[in-house]
């Protein structure tokens, strides 16, 4: 049958294996169901398919990271993490896609991008094996109800009609970037096949927005290296990246704050004392504390504040900031600074509080934070310890990565695992 195909609405087709999303996790699932012998159908209710993949790495879609273990993410436990991540490694990854005839660049950061720097290309290399896989691929195909009915499977509704598979993966996505079809419909399905979905369901990899009024809105466009720091209400460390950050007009993105977003939230649900803050100059830890940035300022020969930051490496126009922030006329001469304000400038510089208001919402996420516990589905198969031959793959679990292509290596390692496994029993 072609991508689009119909069958109409009240006739009930039969299928081994029904898939719910066709993207990433989806797709994959679908391609090793298909390769081991089972009729697949995969529906997605998007009109054009892979939107998060066109759109990740800057249309570039990074595929994966050179080295991807379980301390790049969060949700659920990390060992549970672990035991799925290394039963589909970023080696399998890369081999499976070469075999479809794409290959891959490794940058700095370790992201591995196809070297077409083109996201289409591993989309369509997607599409491809999996129409010779046979695999079914009906969009757009919107799934409104999904029943149990015991050993006969599954019941899938849809405006389109009904369709009826002895197994069900469900790979619908979470919430983030809705109008690519992920609206957090998934949940829904879930919950009636007997799951519970985590308490909380927020965006992730989402940029912060930062009061009106504050000066780092003003530097929209600025990009440098920089820390975050997440602090407990009692000052303790709690999480930290060192990366890209960028200024904007609404508050703070790029990668560094992308990455502490979901902590950020995570820890304020719980702790409303908790504080975001920032550290502009980079160097070893001992050199760019508060009192390691006072006591060089003493013996700077620079004229004012303003140069003594721009002495540090901060550029002109986030200097000119940080000393407002300090309270500090820029011009002052350096030598004439009290301690008090010689201490304003150096929290200013590497200890910058940030009041984040909030986030961007699911519309700017780039993915989910929370959904079904890792707990409830068994490790080896993705398949539910609730509900026999219901399987899940992909972001509608509560597992969510850094940026650099580890939430695509979680996708297709939690995809190869229900593809296969469902195939098996099929």
């Amino acid at each position: 049958m072609s991508e689009d195909a119909s069958d109409g609405a009240g006739v009930i087709e039969c299928t081994d294996i029904a898939v719910v999303g066709a993207g990433a996790a989806g797709l994959f699932a679908a391609i090793h169901a298909g390769r081991s012998g089972a009729r697949v159908v995969a529906l997605d209710g998007a009109r054009t398919l892979g939107a998060k993949i066109l759109v990740a790495g800057g249309g570039r879609c990074n595929v994966t990271h050179h080295a991807v273990d379980e301390k790049a993410y969060a949700g659920s436990s990390s060992n549970a993490i672990k035991n799925v991540l290394r039963r589909f490694g970023v080696a399998d990854t890369v081999r499976f896609f070469e075999e479809l005839g794409v290959t891959f660049k490794q940058e700095e950061t370790g992201k591995l991008f196809p070297t077409t720097d083109d996201a289409r290309t591993v989309l369509h290399a997607l599409l491809a094996a999996a129409r010779d896989a046979h695999v079914s691929i009906r969009h757009p195909h919107r799934v409104t109800a999904i029943e149990a009915v015991g050993d006969r499977g599954f019941l899938v509704h849809g405006d389109w009609g009904t369709l009826s598979a002895r197994k069900l993966v469900l790979a619908t996505g979470g919430k983030a970037l809705p109008k690519s079809g992920s609206d957090g419909a998934g949940y829904e399905f879930a919950r009636a096949l007997g799951h519970t979905v985590t308490d909380h369901v927020f965006p992730a990899l989402v940029p912060l927005i930062l009061p009106g009024t504050h000066p780092l809105r003003a530097l929209s466009g600025l990009t440098l290296p920089a820390t975050l720091t997440l602090r407990s209400s009692s000052g303790k460390v709690l999480k930290e990246f060192t990366n890209s950050l960028l200024c904007t007009h609404f508050g703070l993105s790029g990668p560094c704050a992308l990455d502490m977003s979901r902590y950020w939230r995570a820890q304020i649900l719980d702790d409303h004392g908790a504080g975001l803050f920032a550290n502009f100059i980079i160097g070893p830890k001992e050199e760019t504390r508060e009192e390691a940035i006072d006591a060089k300022c003493l013996t700077s020969r620079a004229a004012n504040p303003l140069a003594f930051l721009r002495e540090c490496g901060l550029p002109e126009r986030l200097a000119r900031a940080l000393c407002e922030i300090a309270a500090l006329d820029s011009a002052t001469p350096l030598r004439q600074l009290t301690r008090e304000q010689r201490k304003a400038l150096a929290r200013a510089a590497c200890a910058l509080p940030l009041e984040v208001e909030g986030d961007r919402g699911f519309t700017y996420a780039e993915v989910t934070m929370g959904g079904v516990p890792l707990s409830e589905l068994r490790l080896e198969t993705m398949e539910s310890r609730v509900t026999p031959n219901l399987f899940m793959a992909g972001e509608i679990i509560d597992v969510d990565g850094r940026i650099g292509g580890f939430n695509f290596q979680w996708a297709w390692a939690s995809g190869y695992l229900a593809g296969t496994a469902a195939a098996k029993t099929s």
